[in-house]
C-alpha cells in the first residue's frame, strides 16, 4: 500500500487502542524502514520577540491575555540572533528555528527576518521560523530569503480547538499551511497534547496532519508545559504512555515525515524518552530554554545520548528516506478495519 493520506478517525482511533507494546512495535517497524533508527536531529529554538501577543491562546506564556508575568521584549537584532545560532551550531544543532510571538507579522518587520534567514543560511545550518498567519506576499519574501521550513502547529482537533483559543480559527491555520507548501517552502505542523483534551482529539489531531495533501515534512508533538497564569495550568498531567501512543501512531501515519520531541521534555523521564525515540521520533529541540519554558539542557542530552546509543543527524525531508520502498497497511485487518468510516 502506497503512501496514505486518506487515513480515517476509526483506523487512528484503533492504532491508538493497540496493546501499548504492540504499538510501539509496530511504530519502531515503520520507523526502522524509512530511517536510521539511531539518528535523532537536534534542532535549536529562539525566540526572536517575546510577549504582549494579542492571541487568546489558553497555554501560551506570552499572550496578552494571560498574567504570567512575563515582560515584552522587541524583535531582537539581528546580529544577536545569528550570534546565537553560531553557538547553537557549536554544540551540535543543525536546524535553527526563530519564533515570534505575533499573531502575524508586520511589513516593517519582514527585512530583519530576512536577514536572520540569510545569515542561518550562511552558517550551514536549516532555517525555520515561526511566525503566526501569513499572507501570500510575507510567504514570498520568506521564500526569496531561502527559508526552508515554516512551523505553524495545529494545536488540537477541530472540534477541541475551541477550547483553547478563539482569535483565529482551525481554517486561518490551514490557510497558512497552504500558502507555505505552495511557495515551496517545507512545513512544519504538529500539536500540543495534555491541555485536557480526550483521545479522540488526539485522534482529531493526527487525523487533520495525516490527510493534508501532503504531510507535514516535520511533525512537532509538544507535552503541555503548566504556566502559572494561563488557563491551563491546573489541568491533569497527560499519562505518560499516552504522550508515547501519540508518537508512535503520528510515526505509523506519517511515516516518512521527521516527528520531534518538542516543549515538556524537562518533565520527562529518560525512559519516557527512550520508549518516544524507539516509537520514532527522529528530532528534538536542544538547548537550556525553547521559548520562554526550559528544557533540558546539553550535558543531560549528551548523557541520554549515551545511554541509548542515539548520534545527532543532519536528517532532513529535503533527503529521500532511507527506503522508498511501499508502505504495506500496518497491522491486522481486526486492528485496522479498512472499511471504517471516520
Amino acid at each position: 500500500m502506497t503512501l496514505r493520506h486518506d487515513w480515517t478517525r476509526a483506523e487512528i482511533r484503533a492504532l491508538f487502542d493497540l496493546p501499548f507494546l504492540d504499538l510501539v512495535f509496530k511504530a519502531a517497524e515503520v520507523h526502522r524502514r524509512h530511517f536510521d533508527s539511531t539518528e535523532v536531529q537536534r534542532s535549536q529554538l529562539l525566540s526572536i520577540k517575546t510577549g504582549a501577543c494579542s492571541e487568546d491562546c489558553n497555554y501560551c506564556s506570552q499572550s496578552s491575555r494571560n498574567d504570567t508575568g512575563l515582560e515584552r521584549e522587541a524583535l531582537v537584532e539581528v546580529e544577536e540572533v545569528l550570534h546565537k545560532a553560531k553557538a547553537a551550531k557549536e554544540a551540535g544543532a543543525t536546524r535553527y528555528c526563530m519564533g515570534a510571538a505575533w499573531r502575524s507579522p508586520k511589513a516593517k518587520d519582514m527585512p530583519k527576518l530576512q536577514a536572520m534567514v540569510r545569515g542561518v543560511k550562511e552558517l550551514g545550518m536549516e532555517s525555520c521560523m515561526t511566525l503566526g498567519m501569513l499572507d501570500d506576499e510575507q510567504v514570498l519574501q520568506l521564500k526569496d530569503a531561502g527559508l526552508d521550513y515554516y512551523n505553524h502547529n495545529l494545536d488540537t482537533s477541530p472540534e477541541y480547538y475551541g477550547e483553547v483559543i478563539t482569535t483565529r480559527t482551525y481554517q486561518d491555520r490551514l490557510d497558512t499551511l497552504a500558502r507555505v507548501r505552495n511557495a515551496g517552502i517545507h512545513v512544519c505542523s504538529g500539536g500540543i497534547v495534555g491541555m485536557g483534551e480526550a483521545r479522540e482529539d488526539r485522534v482529531g489531531l493526527l487525523h487533520a496532519l495525516a490527510t493534508l495533501e501532503e504531510h507535514p515534512d516535520s511533525v512537532p508533538v509538544n507535552l503541555l508545559v503548566k504556566v502559572k497564569g494561563t488557563p491551563l495550568a491546573q489541568v491533569d498531567d497527560l499519562d505518560s504512555f499516552e504522550f508515547v501512543r501519540t508518537i508512535a501512531v503520528a510515526r505509523i501515519l506519517m511515516p516518512h515525515s521527521v516527528v520531534r520531541l518538542s516543549a515538556g521534555r524537562e518533565h520527562m523521564s529518560d525512559e519516557m524518552q527512550a520508549f518516544c525515540f524507539m516509537a520514532g521520533a527522529n528530532s528534538m529541540f536542544v538547548g537550556d530554554e525553547l521559548l520562554t519554558t526550559k528544557n533540558p539542557g546539553r550535558n543531560k542530552d549528551d548523557r541520554l545520548f549515551a545511554k541509548l546509543g542515539l548520534k545527532g543527524s543532519t536528517l532532513s525531508p529535503r533527503q529521500t528516506p532511507a527506503s522508498s520502498e511501499k508502505l504495506p497497511l500496518v497491522g491486522s485487518s481486526s486492528a485496522m478495519p479498512t472499511s471504517a468510516q471516520a
